[in-house]
């Protein structure tokens, strides 16, 4: 289920920044100059197999901003804050919450 879920947030993500380059099949032109938009989210909370994460997705032309979380196995809790630009490159911040335990 994660895989289709992201694949289909991919392939949304995909069409959407593709959807402004092109003129919608009017003369063939394509603006490879258009600017670049989208925005995601996903999320999977499977009580059975303990499988939780989420991640969502901003992009404004050559600037991009998300987060994705996700329930570790010793029983942290993973964030990564993310951006990514052309001037700074792409930088990460990550974090964990709570405390290891393995039982």
């Amino acid at each position: 289920m994660f895989k289709f879920v992201l694949v289909l947030a991919l392939a949304v993500a995909v069409c959407a920044s593709w959807e402004g380059g092109h003129d919608g099949g009017h003369g063939g032109h394509h603006d490879y100059h258009s600017h670049p938009s989208y925005k995601f989210e996903y999320g999977v909370k499977d009580h059975k197999t303990g499988d939780h994460k989420s991640q969502w997705e901003h992009r404004d032309g050559d600037v991009v901003k998300g987060e994705y979380t996700l329930d570790e196995a010793d029983g942290t809790k993973r964030i990564v804050q993310y951006t990514s630009d052309k001037h700074n490159g792409f930088q990460a911040h990550v974090t964990r919450v709570g405390h290891a335990n393995h039982p």
